[in-house]
């Protein structure tokens, strides 16, 4: 009887989807293992369910790991018309809440939690056992799959890691990338406050150079100008706010102004100079006709001039 019991649980079908009515935890303790083949057995049992997808109710779900994203619901509604239409086509990776035994917390999934919150819907996920350095890991290396994390965002997601306290090669293997590349990212993050990346936003058009220039722009004194320049509908759009009003431009050539007079003394008019431009302003009244004079000669003025400079 006591084999039929512990195979008992490869027979049964995973949890149904909390309700109200019905309990919300789901057992996933590590189990203490006896020796021998009934100790192997219910290892594999325990392994079993560990790849099971479960249904839990998402008002169960809390949040946990990194603040991965800047911009936490962008894109949430086409995300719930998505799993309204097609149903979660990919499991979440939960873990039992460590201050709370009856909830969960989010490793990796937080936005389709959130979607199927707001249907009502139970959320298909993956339970573990897991302390916060795998949790991290595990975010961090599901991050560095994602193609819709801006750069932006793993920079911030290192820089959390670092605040923790984590070692580097911690942070190299949780964002899967080599110790260069994290050097640089860290450097960004230590030359642009978190206040003005939360004002951008994820920015996810915008890559290492351009954020690297917008910290070469950006000084101690200039952060509230940043902050109030990040405007625009788009984080690209506010980036792109931020970086034209850090850019020094090049000061305006002045306008000079130079009367044309005749050989008596009369102002004919004005020449002005702006830039690559030279205008001619003639009086008609005191030119007398001169200007239609000079428009027809133009051409054998200019010829004279190139004239008299070749030589």
């Amino acid at each position: 009887m006591a084999r039929k019991n512990l195979l008992k649980g490869l027979m049964e079908a995973p949890p149904a989807p909390v309700s109200d009515d019905s309990p919300s935890r789901v057992d996933v303790a590590k189990p203490r293992y006896a020796s021998g083949a009934i100790g192997a057995v219910s290892q594999s049992i325990s392994d079993l369910k560990s790849r099971a997808v479960q249904e839990i109710d998402p008002r169960m779900v809390d949040d946990g790991g990194l603040r991965d994203r800047l911009e936490e619901t962008a894109g949430l509604s086409e995300l719930v018309e998505s799993i309204r239409e097609y149903g979660q086509q990919v499991p979440v990776l939960l873990r039992p809440n460590p201050n709370d035994g009856e909830r969960f917390q989010v490793v990796y999934g937080r936005r389709r939690v959130a979607a199927l919150r707001e249907l009502g819907q139970p959320v298909k996920a993956l339970i573990r056992v897991l302390d916060d350095r795998a949790v991290i890991l595990a975010q961090g290396q599901e991050n560095s799959a994602r193609r819709d994390l801006s750069f932006i965002e793993k920079v911030n997601f290192a820089r959390q890691m670092q605040e923790i306290g984590y070692e580097r090669k911690v942070v190299c293997d949780a964002l899967h990338v080599d110790k260069t590349l994290i050097s640089r990212m860290l450097s960004v993050s230590d030359r642009i406050p978190e206040r003005v990346i939360q004002a951008i936003g994820a920015a996810p058009s915008v890559g290492r150079d351009r954020w690297l220039k917008l910290a070469d722009l950006l000084s101690q004194d200039r952060m509230q100008s940043a902050i109030e320049a990040a405007l625009g509908e788009t984080s690209d759009d506010r980036f792109e706010a931020v970086l034209a009003a850090l850019t020094p431009r090049n000061p305006p050539t002045p306008r000079m102004e130079t009367p044309l007079e005749s050989a008596d003394g009369v102002v004919l008019g004005q020449m002005r100079r702006s830039g690559s431009k030279t205008v001619l302003t003639l009086n008609s009244k005191t030119t007398k006709g001169f200007e239609d004079w000079l428009a027809e000669n133009i051409s054998e003025l200019h010829h004279r001039w190139k004239t008299s400079r070749n030589e």
